[in-house]
């Protein structure tokens, strides 16, 4: 896979509710993994061509690799950013960094990466669909 000249970047707020902490008030680790989810898939929308759509039209990018590092515990009530940025985008993989933060504090709570395979619905390996690598190429040369 080769790095992107340029990297598209999401910002998400999140506030953990209450059912998704354990007894301590605390954010349960798995927790995380679907908060990426639900950036990534708030940032491939963003960009102008949701999840949804790409599924419509035949494109599956499923989970290969999911990776979190737990720094400092996240916390019912907190306000959370999560930031959201495809680092990597290869001929049939692309890979998404995520850095969770409290509002106002610069060290991240949690960091972690997915990676994804483009696969069609029989669960053959695809290249990247062309407009997305538009959509990408066009992100890189606004910044």
């Amino acid at each position: 896979m080769n790095p992107a000249p340029e990297k598209f970047t999401s910002e998400l707020a999140l506030q953990p509710r209450y059912s998704e902490t354990d007894a301590m008030g605390i954010v349960y680790y798995a927790n995380y993994l679907i908060y990426f989810e639900v950036a990534r898939t708030t940032a491939l929308a963003e960009l102008g061509h949701p999840y949804w759509e790409m599924e419509k039209q035949g494109w599956l990018i499923p989970v290969l690799t999911a990776h979190c590092d737990y720094h400092r515990p996240a916390r019912y009530g907190d306000n959370l950013r999560l930031r959201t940025r495809r680092s990597r985008l290869g001929r049939a993989r692309i890979r998404f960094d995520y850095e969770l933060r409290r509002e106002g504090e610069e060290a991240p709570l949690v960091t972690g990466h997915t990676e994804h395979a483009f696969m069609s619905p029989a669960g053959k390996p695809l290249r990247p669909p062309k407009e997305l690598l538009e959509l990408f190429a066009a992100e890189a040369a606004a910044h």
